[in-house]
């Protein structure tokens, strides 16, 4: 919609009641982010530039989320809940400076799609005064239905309403709404509330601009992208199309998953052509994978980078602040946080790594940790690249070991370790003869006393 300018008010002042929960609901998470940040992305990438949210009274978490997800976003409580058209004007700051398109949306939609409000933008554009977004759907029960004639959308109908004729219809309206910024104010200041609850709906802007012999049309999304969620299963259900939506997404992209309904994606995992997922795999946000890549069964991953042809577990950990260069490798029950490894660096198996740097080519041997924290401060390890630190190590930071060096298995580090040099930090073994036989000759007789 270049050369169109653009107001979106989404509507979030829901208690969520039905959730049974403290939270706002449009602060419930679908693939790791709130059901009001869907609707915020989908709104940015769909080319509008101001964003407001209609939020409820005591909600200053949510009013909070909002500015950090559109920092140029602005907030208007909903003091008293009064229907739809009530929750809209209290945007009304914002309807004083009107764009050419205004889109009302709900905070509770996260499936919408950034493609589906471009296409009410372009009935906008196309010259309509008033767009409204409908679905097809095989069990209509329940929901407003979308009364056309001859291309012309002449009313919305709620299920109480309509006739045995109108009840057949399965065109049925999403709530989400655009108006031309000419006639947005003035088609929701005449909205009245004479109906049985004495709210302002926001459907009745259909009848009212028809009678102002104002184009006012209908668009099609998808029941799926348009639902909107009050209760827990609505949430589960929901999150269960998102996922299906991003493994078809995953494999049209050119990635292998070898059970895909296994395999759990958040907002913003970004997954390269030619990356394998194997099963029982979870991203957290903030996951980039390059091609390449291997995931093996049963890894979780958060706040991470992973580099071209990298082989992650199985059963491997990444926490935030992983980075992992190309062809490195952090196999089975290794866990990574705050920590970067060098092409081909390799932490096979039962290692901790965290607040550290692995030169390139370097070897972690099984059961290595390093010691980051110290009950008040977390220090860094940094081992040099090709240097070979030996199985059952610990490393205590701040410690550094330069490029080659060489930990014997079962050390404790606490110095530096030069370039090339071999480091042993355990005690001397001493073998007694026959001290075994004794202890277990003096620890029997004492079980034997006690029975």
């Amino acid at each position: 919609m270049r050369n169109r300018s653009c107001l979106s008010i989404v509507l979030a002042a829901g208690l969520g009641t039905r959730m049974k929960s403290d939270l706002p609901k449009v602060m419930h998470e679908i693939g790791g982010l709130p059901l009001v940040g869907h609707v915020v992305k989908a709104l940015q990438s769909a080319g509008s530039e101001r964003i407001s949210v209609v939020t409820g009274p005591d909600m200053p978490a949510l009013e909070k989320l909002v500015y950090e997800l559109a920092p140029s976003a602005r907030c208007y409580v909903q003091t008293d809940r009064l229907g739809t058209a009530h929750a809209a004007l209290a945007a009304r700051p914002a309807l004083d400076f009107p764009a050419d398109d205004v889109l009302i949306l709900f905070g509770d939609t996260p499936l919408v799609t950034a493609e589906t409000v471009g296409r009410v933008r372009k009935a906008l554009a196309d010259g309509a005064d008033l767009v409204v977004l409908g679905f097809e759907t095989r069990r209509p029960f329940g929901y407003g239905r979308l009364l056309t004639e001859n291309g012309r959308l002449v009313a919305i109908r709620e299920e109480k309403d309509a006739t045995e004729e109108e009840r057949k219809v399965t065109f049925c309206n999403s709530g989400i709404m655009g108006f031309g910024g000419a006639q947005a104010l003035a088609l929701l200041e005449a909205i009245g509330n004479s109906n049985a609850k004495g709210e302002y709906y926001l459907t009745d802007a259909v009848e009212i601009a028809n009678a102002k012999g104002l184009k006012v049309v209908a668009v099609s999304g998808t029941e799926i992208e348009t639902q909107g969620i009050n209760t827990r299963a609505q949430l589960a259900s929901c999150e269960a199309d998102f996922q299906a939506r991003k493994r078809r997404a995953a494999l049209e992209t050119g990635c292998t998953l070898l059970a895909p309904a296994t395999v759990y994606f958040s907002h913003d995992t970004v997954l390269a052509p030619d990356v394998t997922v194997e099963q029982n795999v979870v991203f957290g946000p903030g996951v980039k994978v390059a091609k390449g890549a291997r995931i093996r069964a049963f890894s979780h991953l958060e706040g991470a980078q992973v580099g071209e042809n990298c082989v992650i577990g199985p059963y491997a950990r990444l926490r935030p602040g992983a980075v992992l260069g190309a062809e490195s490798r952090v196999g089975n029950f290794v866990e990574v946080k705050n920590a970067t490894f060098g092409t081909g660096a390799k932490a096979n198996h039962l290692s901790y790594i965290g607040d550290a740097s692995v030169g390139s080519k370097s070897n972690i041997g099984a059961g290595t940790i390093t010691c980051n924290y110290d009950g008040y401060l977390k220090h860094r390890t940094e081992i040099g690249a090709g240097s070979f630190v030996g199985s059952n190590s610990t490393l205590v930071a701040p410690v550094r070991l330069g490029n080659g060096a060489f930990v014997a298995a079962g050390s404790v580090i606490t110095d530096d370790v030069s370039r090339d040099s071999m480091a042993f930090g355990r005690a001397r073994q001493t073998v007694k003869d026959g001290k075994a036989k004794q202890l277990r000759d003096r620890l029997q007789a004492a079980k034997d006393s006690k029975s």
